[in-house]
């Protein structure tokens, strides 16, 4: 090797993760610089591998790096400095790991010091330690890199980690270490699964579907996560069974026109494809998150000996288990094992929560679920836009949008994810439709402030109910969940975008369709609503859950 081939191969080493990071699907870095971390985004900026975004506070850094990871299908980054920065990512990087989205945490720390050290560094906790040890249950691998020798190494070990485990994992660079010569990470090294056990696997659950007189299919989450829409599609082709979405899965394979037939969540949802799942005797789950949340209420309605999951790396059949099987590993196993053996079967016409007509702009005032025919009428006319969703009645309203590319969280369900997710879509080339409600908007809605310095323009409809609707509507006597107006629509000019507050659906139509007509600027649509008055799937969730409670035996 020449000498001059030598030296740019040792980049610093912060150069070499942002490059072992662009080589494993990572498409932005999100963050905010601190005095620990000031080295690293020297790098980051100077460097020009991955374009960097910073925000206002570490949660919106949490959730706009999440957000990449889901819609890029890629590795999200979450960038901060030691101890006051990194321990704000925790609620966020707590979500990304129970929703098993792919996220790599990256902090800074103190810069090493040899033998004792008697006076404490500002931001520290405990021990230095303390904060290795909190991010230790919050992602599958950890790297400490502290000597350049072995940070190739460490790298390629935690990356490769999260990309085959679609988890979350943390790295930590010594403020010295990020501008230290270091070697080239060693590429991706993807582990295909035992070839045997997938033959077996695959071979047992064709014989199943063959088997039965009621198949059907869920697509799960983790078909995104994994990037395998286009032949989750092809083995539905093929296999000609009903297919549905669980909750989280909701827009999964929107633009792959996945013939689903809509979104199960028990009670709660649609009859019809509640009676299609429930009656089932070969329920196959791909890429589900078998949870409370996802799969709706009760969730003693699925016979779980009538139920193949394909989950995390395995697949269990009634009381077996199949490990390391890959979940694109079995789906293109499925698909060989399908073509041409079935016919295709029909599937119910209507899809859960049936998707709202375009809605009627007369003077009426606005109610939750007249939000979805509005976003629908937007659709029909100029084409269907990505989604985001934060949690609460805004969850409920998206299952009676058209199918669309959604951006949730849907099983962790903390509060002010849209705002920040939206950064993440609008890196990404895409201009999405935000729905969050006031109570969430107040904790990072203030985000959209930082839209103005990349040109980025979502469209964000608050759901302004003046109050926490999603927990009144469990427990309707309780003060607590009153909030006060805050009139956001005012507030959107002086952080760089344009606002609008609308009261009746005439006002709604008319401001969304300006909203969309106008580029460069965030546009806020403050949406007036009466305290207590909740969408029409949400109404129906709650009264499923009341249901189910009076039945149980506790009452």
């Amino acid at each position: 090797m020449s000498a001059n081939s030598e030296t740019a191969s040792r980049r610093y080493l912060a150069e070499q993760l942002l490059h072992a990071l662009k080589a494993r699907g990572a498409g932005a870095v999100f963050g905010i610089p601190g005095d620990y971390a000031l080295p690293l985004f020297d790098v980051l900026v100077k460097g020009d591998i991955l374009p960097l975004y910073t925000l206002s506070h570490e949660p919106g850094v949490a959730y706009a790096a999440d957000a990449s990871g889901r819609v890029t299908q890629g590795l999200g980054v979450a960038v901060a400095t030691y101890g006051a920065g990194a321990l704000n990512l925790v609620n966020g990087v707590a979500g990304a790991y129970a929703e098993r989205s792919p996220l790599v945490v990256i902090s800074a720390a103190p810069a090493r010091a040899p033998g004792r050290r008697e006076l404490l560094l500002h931001h520290q906790v405990a021990g230095l330690d303390c904060q290795l040890r909190v991010f230790r249950e919050i992602t599958c691998a950890q790297a400490v890199l502290d000597d350049p020798e072995t940070a190739p190494g460490l790298i390629a070990r935690t990356l490769d980690a999260c990309v085959k485990q679609s988890l979350p994992v943390y790295i930590e660079i010594p403020r010295d270490m990020a501008q230290e010569p270091c070697d080239p990470v060693p590429p991706p090294r993807p582990e295909p699964s035992n070839p045997d056990t997938v033959a077996e696997c695959a071979a047992e659950i064709a014989t199943i579907v063959e088997g039965a007189e009621r198949p059907v299919l869920m697509v799960g989450v983790e078909v995104r996560r994994y990037g395998i829409e286009a032949e989750v599609v092809e083995l539905v082709r093929h296999l000609g069974i009903p297919v549905v979405t669980s909750f989280m899965g909701r827009g999964v394979a929107a633009t792959h026109s996945l013939n689903s037939a809509g979104c199960y969540l028990g009670l709660a949802g649609d009859p019809e494809i509640a009676k299609l799942v429930e009656e089932s005797d070969a329920l196959i789950l791909l890429g589900v998150i078998f949870c409370d949340g996802n799969l709706g209420l009760p969730a003693s309605h699925l016979d779980l000996r009538r139920v193949v999951h394909a989950f995390a790396g395995a697949v269990r059949i009634s009381h077996h288990e199949y490990r390391d099987v890959a979940l694109k590993d079995l789906v293109n196993a499925l698909r060989r094992k399908a073509e041409g053996r079935r016919e295709v079967m029909p599937v119910p016409a209507r899809r859960a929560g049936a998707m709202r007509a375009p809605l009627l702009a007369d003077d009426g005032r606005i109610r939750p679920s007249d939000i979805s025919g509005t976003v629908n009428g937007l659709f029909a006319s100029h084409g269907v836009m990505p989604v985001i969703c934060d949690v609460g009645d805004c969850l409920f309203v998206s299952l009676e949008i058209e199918h669309a590319d959604l951006v949730a969280q849907a099983y962790y369900v903390s509060m002010g994810f849209a705002v920040p997710a939206a950064f993440a879509v609008q890196a990404a080339g895409k201009r999405p439709i935000v729905l969050v409600g006031d109570g969430a908007f107040q904790m990072t809605g203030w985000e959209l402030g930082n839209c103005q310095r990349y040109g980025f323009d979502p469209i964000v409809l608050v759901l302004n109910n003046k109050s926490w609707d999603m927990l009144r509507a469990f427990s309707r006597q309780s003060r607590f969940n009153d909030l006060s107006d805050w009139h956001f629509a005012e507030l959107a000019g002086p952080l760089g975008g344009d606002g609008a507050r609308v009261t009746t659906r005439r006002e709604l139509v008319e401001a969304l369709e300006k909203a969309w007509a106008t580029r460069g600027r965030f546009q806020l649509i403050d949406i007036a609503l009466e305290r207590g008055v909740v969408s029409d799937t949400l109404d129906r969730f709650v009264g499923a859950f009341a249901r189910a409670k009076a039945q149980s035996p506790k009452g």
